[in-house]
């Protein structure tokens, strides 16, 4: 049986397993999210931002795993729709780091602007749940994806660091940096094989961008008022020190 990304499916046991090593790097992305969610949960960080990030990596665990299983393995089996599940869970995950960024960055965001970008991160939820769940297209949930990690995670936590230089903001913009290579591989369609397709970049990508999440959740501090640098350095200085590590502030010698 072919699959429309090209991947033959395979028997096991009598049972047909379609696109099976998209299937496997699905699962290997809920391998990921569940061993964050485990350490983090152990770690048990106070605070609703915390609270979120594990929710993100419940959420997309559920959502990954649903999506390998559902989505890919025995999709002939149960039909188009039951893509939706994974689609509509995945968005929820995206909702909840979103939601955990605004409340991280509250401290160096105008109060008025952190409510609206609160509602925002609920209206477009809501309105791209919608859309999908009437088209069955996919495009809707990478534009989903793509405007809560490019216009909402990256430039709260770039802001974030930028002001701070919280370590665990830096790596969770440089993540999302990052993690924009699945959507290149995913749309290009460039992969290195048939056992190893564009889905299964982009899904490497992916669940090596899930990591380094978890590291930057390892990192993230909730901000006090005396970690705000009025000196923060130029814009250009900030990113510069992102790429390079630096956790230095121009006059701060307190941060090296």
């Amino acid at each position: 049986m072919q699959s429309d990304s090209g991947q033959p499916s395979i028997e096991v046991f009598d049972i047909t397993i379609m696109e099976p090593m998209v299937t496997f790097t699905d699962l290997w992305i809920t391998s990921v999210c569940v061993y964050a969610f485990y350490k983090l949960a152990k770690l048990d960080k106070k605070g609703k931002v915390h609270q979120y990030i594990r929710w993100y990596f419940l959420i997309m665990a559920i959502a990954t795993f649903l999506g390998g299983i559902l989505g890919h393995a025995f999709q002939y089996a149960v039909g188009l729709s039951w893509k939706l599940p994974g689609w509509l869970i995945s968005m929820l995950a995206v909702m909840a780091i979103e939601r955990a960024s605004i409340m991280h960055a509250q401290p160096v965001i105008n109060d008025k602007f952190g409510k609206f970008l609160e509602v925002a991160n609920l209206v477009e939820l809501l309105t791209f749940a919608v859309i999908t769940f009437t088209t069955l297209n996919f495009f809707f949930i990478q534009v989903h994806s793509a405007y809560g990690l490019g216009l909402v995670v990256l430039p709260l936590h770039f802001l974030v660091y930028w002001r701070t230089r919280n370590e665990g903001s830096r790596i969770f913009f440089l993540t999302v940096i990052f993690a924009t290579l699945a959507a290149f591989f995913y749309t290009s369609e460039i992969g290195i094989h048939k056992w190893f397709n564009h889905l299964d970049v982009a899904h490497t990508v992916m669940a090596i961008s899930m990591y380094f999440f978890y590291r930057g959740a390892l990192k993230l501090e909730i901000l006090k008022p005396e970690d705000i640098k009025e000196d923060k350095g130029t814009f250009w200085d900030a990113l510069k020190d992102g790429f390079k590590g630096s956790q230095k502030v121009k006059g701060h010698s307190d941060l090296k």
